[in-house]
């Protein structure tokens, strides 16, 4: 598929990540939710093209969170595969969103920042921090000041001595993320303030987890084992009404393609699943779809 903005497209690969913020001079007016784009329908879309997604770019872009005002955005950026990853993100002031900037929340504690999650009380941001070699990888915070964020948090918990990272949050404040150490999803409930327990998620399969505000879902990503090439497709769980999960359901041809998915997130208003796709040139480029997609696949009765 081409995309759109050409002029732009050239401009961003050369400029965007060159610092920590984008020129404004260069950087287009975009007005409105989710920087103006026409919304998607039940066939995935590459997000913002030629402005966030770009084609061609070896670059990968992954792990989209909007702020529950739908005022802010955060994504990750790797530069090229084997290098890590940086947080970016931008604002909509007086209805214009600001040029991408760096967030660097660990100020160089650690060399890899990706998977950024505001809660859903816009309070926090959670995000994955890892050390250059890709070791250590865990989860951290910032709390929410005046018109920023404070300095970074690694969360106090006994989950963070395994190697963990992809931290999303029901509305109650219970964690779900996947422990690399382990292979498998886990999630921890919240009491007295901290996350001091943890456990299974009772899943067959899948990481890179979405927990629904509700937990109504699960939206995980995994080899579908089915397709001769195995790539990644992303699949749900829903909460049957014991308290168990249902079997995974693959969330079929409408959203899962011949190249990898990964990295699901629900925008806040339930709208749009938007996720990373692996394309042509093997780069993760940004995607989104309306979540139709999800209620198509839900159990009746």
């Amino acid at each position: 598929m081409k995309y759109i903005c050409s002029s732009i497209a050239v401009l961003f690969s050369i400029l965007a990540y060159s610092s920590n913020s984008y020129g404004q001079d260069t950087f287009p007016v975009l007005q409105g939710p989710y920087f103006g784009q026409k919304p998607p329908g039940i066939i995935p879309e590459p997000f913002a093209p030629g402005i966030i997604s770009m084609s061609g770019s070896g670059k990968h872009e992954m792990g989209v969170s909007f702020s529950p005002g739908l005022d802010e955005m955060y994504f990750a950026l790797q530069e090229k595969t084997g290098v890590p990853a940086e947080i970016y993100s931008s604002k909509l002031v007086d209805n214009k969103w600001t040029p991408f900037k760096k967030a660097n929340f660990t100020k160089g504690k650690k060399s890899g920042e990706m998977k950024p999650t505001v809660s859903h009380d816009s309070k926090k941001l959670y995000f994955s921090a890892y050390n250059a070699d890709f070791t250590d990888n865990s989860i951290w915070y910032v709390n929410r000041e005046n018109d920023g964020w404070s300095d970074a948090i690694k969360l106090d918990s006994p989950l963070n001595e395994d190697d963990v990272m992809t931290s999303t949050f029901a509305k109650n404040g219970d964690l779900y993320y996947t422990n690399f150490s382990k292979r498998k999803t886990y999630y921890a409930s919240k009491v007295n303030g901290k996350y001091s327990k943890f456990q299974e998620a009772e899943i067959e399969f899948g990481g890179h987890p979405f927990i629904s505000p509700s937990q109504d879902y699960l939206i995980v990503d995994a080899r579908n084992k089915e397709d001769k090439n195995q790539k990644s497709d992303f699949y749900v769980y829903f909460k049957k009404k014991d308290g168990a999960w249902t079997k995974p359901i693959n969330l079929g041809m409408t959203v899962n393609s011949t190249f990898d998915e990964k990295s699901a997130n629900v925008t806040p208003d339930g709208k749009y699943l938007i996720f990373s796709r692996r394309t042509e040139g093997q780069a993760l480029k940004i995607f989104w779809v309306s979540t139709e997609v999800i209620e198509n696949v839900r159990p009746k009765g």
